[in-house]
């Protein structure tokens, strides 16, 4: 399958990653309107035998942003309407039937930190630098920007990024959080990609609680949070794969935990 502004590509020798690219190097693979419905159309649409999925930039750039160009002006209510559609684009992604990793290089930027940010794992390369403009342009972020990255670095670093327009390269920036993994340039597909590969291994329902149910967890109150992952905890457990793991590893059959 293959749009203008997106690529997607199934891989894996069950055709367990989907591998979703940005296909405008020429703006940097800033996103416009019709590539973030794109993306929201994808993540709806993903094949059964999908398991997890990796969000990739062509060129030297993740994504630079907010495609300016179609910055048009608008009222009060068809602006919260337009932040309305983003948030729903990117809930597919936080949201969505798979856990994803997004790889990072060049600019991650604005929107492109907004689309990071929804992603479950974030890999780096030297390359990459983060920043959030907007301040200096005189807007605010629309696309999620303001729920979810101040959950991985804070609300002071990313009040100081839009007030001073501060930008982190990829050391820094992935020593305060906003990504988890650091490779040398030209090395975030690739770690990605196997990354999503292991992913894939992982039991779905598993992976359905880490995504869907442990960062609502983190935004309860203790006692609510603790009967929530004990629900999850034995509806996961009570799964037939989950039994098989589990007798696995006692028979011996299962890899043990080693020292990285």
């Amino acid at each position: 399958m293959s749009k203008k502004d997106l690529q997607l590509d199934i891989r894996g020798d069950h055709k367990e990653v989907a591998v979703i690219r940005l296909t405008r190097p020429a703006k940097r693979n800033a996103l416009s309107d019709g590539l973030i419905l794109a993306l929201r159309d994808v993540f709806e649409n993903l094949p059964a035998t999908v398991r997890a999925a990796v969000i990739d930039g062509e060129g030297e750039h993740f994504c630079a942003g907010l495609d300016l160009s179609e910055l048009k002006e608008r009222d009060a209510g068809q602006g919260l309407v337009h932040s309305r559609m983003w948030h729903a684009a990117l809930e597919r992604v936080q949201y969505g039937p798979v856990p994803v990793i997004a790889a990072l290089h060049g600019a991650v930027v604005g929107g492109g930190l907004e689309l990071a940010s929804a992603c479950h794992i974030r890999v780096a390369d030297d390359s990459t630098f983060y920043a959030l403009p907007e301040g200096s342009r005189g807007i605010f972020v629309g696309g999620g920007g303001a729920v979810r990255i101040p959950r991985l670095i804070g609300a002071a670093r990313m009040t100081d990024m839009m007030l001073t327009g501060r930008v982190y390269n990829a050391q820094d920036g992935e020593r305060i959080g906003l990504a988890q993994y650091l490779v040398p340039q030209g090395q975030a597909f690739d770690k990605a990609f196997e990354l999503a590969q292991r992913v894939a291994q992982n039991a779905p329902l598993t992976n359905y609680a880490l995504m869907h149910a442990l960062p609502r967890i983190a935004e309860q109150p203790a006692d609510q949070g603790f009967l929530t992952e004990a629900l999850m905890a034995a509806i996961a457990q009570s799964a037939p794969e989950a039994k098989t793991r589990v007798q696995a590893f006692l028979d011996g059959r299962a890899a043990k935990v080693k020292k990285a």
